[in-house]
């Protein structure tokens, strides 16, 4: 599910090429998920990198996932066990 929520993400990121010559990437969804480098590339690297970080520490902290699509991090799942 984590693996589809990121994939998801990046496919809506968005690019732009900054006056100094520098590339810009951010994706809408994620409030404060963005990055720059000196290539497309290495902007797309860098940002499926935030985009990760940015994923596991908001699990982490319990903070609400934004969906994506038919994708919802949210939801309330049961352990073997719990009533």
């Amino acid at each position: 599910m984590i693996t589809k929520y990121l994939r998801e993400a990046m496919h809506r990121a968005r690019y732009k090429i900054l006056e100094d010559a520098t590339y810009y990437g951010w994706i809408e969804e994620l409030p404060g998920v963005w990055a720059s480098a000196g290539s497309l590339e290495e902007c797309r690297e860098e940002l499926g990198s935030v985009v990760e970080d940015w994923l596991l520490l908001g699990l982490r902290l319990g903070h609400k996932i934004p969906s994506l699509g038919d994708i919802d991090l949210n939801a309330e799942v049961q352990t073997v066990g719990s009533k």
